[in-house]
C-alpha cells in the first residue's frame, strides 16, 4: 500500500518503513506525527482526493533533525565596490513512515518497535583466525 502526502509545500510518494528527508518539523526526535494532507492511497484499489482522501492518515516517526549542505548567495556589483555574501543551510527532519491509514483511523501514538537486525554469521575458519590472533590472557 502507498500514499502521496503533501507537507511543506511538496508531495512525497511514501512506503510503510520509508525514510524521508522533510522540511522541519516542530516535534521532537522519537516523537509519532501525522500527516492529514493525503492525496492518493493506493493498493487494491486506488483512492483519489478531490484535494484530499476523506479520513486517511499517514503516521510517522521522527527520526533526527538534520542540516543541508551550506548554499553560498553572492552579489556583486561591478566597478561599484559593492559585494554582499551570504550563507544559508536549510534545516530538515528525517522521518520514518509507520503507517497508512484509512477510514478515520489515527496512527497510534507511540512507535512500533524496531527489529534488530542479526549479525551475519562468520565463517568457521574465519572465526578460529579471529580468535588465533587475539592475545590470551596469562593467569
Amino acid at each position: 500500500m502507498f500514499a502521496v502526502i503533501k507537507t511543506g509545500g511538496k508531495q512525497y510518494r511514501v512506503v510503510a518503513e520509508d525514510v524521508l528527508r522533510i522540511d522541519r518539523l516542530e516535534a521532537e526526535p522519537g516523537t509519532v506525527v501525522e500527516f492529514g494532507e493525503v492525496l492518493v492511497v493506493g493498493g487494491d484499489q486506488t483512492l483519489l482526493g478531490t484535494p484530499v482522501v476523506e479520513g486517511a492518515t499517514v503516521g510517522a516517526e521522527v527520526l533526527d533533525h538534520v542540516r543541508g549542505p551550506k548554499v553560498i548567495a553572492f552579489k556583486k556589483r561591478r566597478r561599484k565596490n559593492s559585494r554582499r555574501k551570504r550563507g544559508h543551510r536549510q534545516e530538515f527532519s528525517l522521518v520514518r513512515i509507520t503507517e497508512i491509514l484509512t477510514e478515520g483511523r489515527k496512527p497510534s501514538p507511540t512507535p512500533p518497535p524496531r527489529p534488530r537486525r542479526q549479525a551475519a554469521p562468520q565463517p568457521e575458519a574465519a572465526a578460529e583466525a579471529i580468535s588465533a590472533q587475539a592475545p590470551e590472557a596469562a593467569p
